[in-house]
């Protein structure tokens, strides 16, 4: 779609309009979705926007090479369904994707709108499209072409097990997915809150890739349940490892044994998976602190102190050892916060947690921090200030400053090399491991990262494990 110098200028000139929003200080207490979608109209006015680049950088920036110029094109012509489909074609899950991938570290970032202006909303006009699709009830399931006779296993129902499922079902292979939770869906259930991905979204996601075919095994810890040789035994051709980094990591300071200290695992999975929130209308009880503090300053970090706030805490608070510029979380989620009243603590490092007669945290002692020079990371290291200690009362602490890989699997399956992090050992550009067959991407193999990488990750492994299993 090539346009005319004159309406490329007229589209540069339009402004980018802003995803509805529920009021800051009713969502604060309240689990429904924070974004409230565009409209139609919205949406079309936006994607006027885009000016169809000859050699669009989006698509580049996007870890699964979505046709962005091309589904936005439709959406500015009102064709809403044409759009979706387009989605699907690259991305098993672009209604999940429209809601928490940081478009703006990837195509958003390198929009060409975006060197003078504000980038095209890209990730708000895929939220769009998948949900009408979805809304519609116009579900285009693409042409399955007839079984090639090859089993794929894969360990995990996350962000990437899920796209390696979608993209070697739609090749006629037979997958199955083992997940070891009792729901589908990996981090997206259990990790992601309500307000920022409302489950019923992934569910249907989940629904889609079981409409191509996919078998779901929940209830199945690889490692308990099969280990992967046994898997290899029972005729699975290939088997694709995404089971996540879900090892919960403490900051092993005193007091972190107190009664009221979770880690952000735990403290996310009753919230979301199990919906304790919405005790006792259902059975999983969570703790409501009255003073919460949230030590962490990436995504989960974020997610945690906001569902504080929502269980009806009178104080939630973040602790971050660095300043708001080194914050890993998504812009948008820490305006969010912000605006729901999150009490940020920024340059603070706590110390030690301090507890009660009966053993419950009482409060935590932090210290102040100043940036020194940047350190492995890139980013200014946090030094102490001396004699800057400080008390803050709280009755309830959540830790959540990142994850690590849960050894169980490694440790039933000797021939998988393992780096010193207890990460899988993985090429880059297929997901192959040191075992025949055997192919791993994610959190698994990169660490805690982001939901779009795990399914780039997903994509390339895809393609690598049906090369494989058709030249056996």
């Amino acid at each position: 779609m090539k346009l005319s110098a004159e309406e490329r200028k007229r589209r540069m000139s339009l402004p980018r309009h802003k995803m509805p929003e529920q009021d800051p200080i009713e969502r604060g207490r309240n689990f429904e979705e924070v974004n409230n979608g565009y409209s139609a109209e919205l949406a079309m006015e936006e994607a006027q926007r885009c000016i169809q680049c000859s050699k669009p950088r989006c698509v580049a920036g996007c870890p699964v090479s979505v046709k962005i110029p091309e589904f936005i094109a439709c959406i500015a012509e009102g064709k809403f369904l044409e759009a979706a489909h387009i989605l699907h074609e690259d991305n098993a899950l672009p209604a999940v994707c429209g809601r928490v991938c940081p478009q703006e570290e990837q195509c958003e970032e390198v929009c060409v709108l975006g060197v003078k202006g504000k980038p095209v909303a890209i990730g708000h006009l895929e939220r769009f499209a998948a949900d009408y699709e979805r809304e519609q009830g116009e579900i285009d399931l693409p042409a399955i072409p007839a079984p090639t006779g090859k089993k794929i296993a894969i360990i995990g129902a996350g962000p990437s097990g899920l796209t390696v499922a979608g993209d070697l079902s739609k090749q006629g292979h037979d997958v199955t997915i083992f997940e070891a939770l009792h729901t589908a869906g990996g981090v997206l259930m259990y990790g992601i809150p309500e307000f920022r991905l409302p489950k019923a979204i992934v569910g249907a996601e989940v629904d889609y890739l079981k409409q191509l075919g996919v078998k779901i095994e929940t209830n199945a810890v690889i490692g308990k349940t099969y280990t992967i040789d046994e898997l290899l035994e029972e005729g699975f051709h290939a088997v694709y490892v995404a089971n996540g980094a879900g090892l919960p990591k403490f900051m092993r300071i005193p007091g972190e044994n107190l009664n009221g200290v979770y880690s952000a695992n735990e403290y996310l999975t009753r919230s979301n998976l199990m919906k304790a929130y919405d005790f006792p209308r259902v059975d999983t009880p969570i703790a409501k602190g009255n003073n919460v503090a949230v030590f962490g300053g990436g995504n989960v970090a974020m997610d945690a102190v906001r569902t504080a706030l929502r269980l009806g805490a009178d104080n939630a608070y973040l602790i971050y050892r660095r300043s708001e510029v080194e914050m890993p979380a998504r812009n948008e989620e820490i305006e969010h916060a912000k605006e729901e009243g999150i009490q940020f603590h920024l340059l603070t490092n706590p110390t030690r947690i301090l507890g009660d007669e009966q053993g419950h945290v009482k409060a935590v002692e932090c210290l102040r921090m100043e940036l020194g020079e940047p350190d492995d990371s890139g980013r200014r290291r946090p030094v102490p200030i001396e004699g800057s200690e400080f008390i803050l009362e709280v009755d309830t602490v959540v830790v959540a400053i990142g994850t690590g890989a849960n050894p169980l699997l490694a440790q039933t399956t000797p021939d998988l090399e393992i780096n010193r992090w207890g990460y899988i050992v993985a090429d880059e550009e297929t997901g192959a491991t040191s075992k025949p067959g055997v192919y791993a991407g994610g959190d698994i193999v990169r660490g805690a990262a982001t939901v779009i990488l795990a399914m780039g990750d997903g994509r390339k492994a895809a393609a690598a494990i049906h090369n494989y299993v058709m030249s056996l």
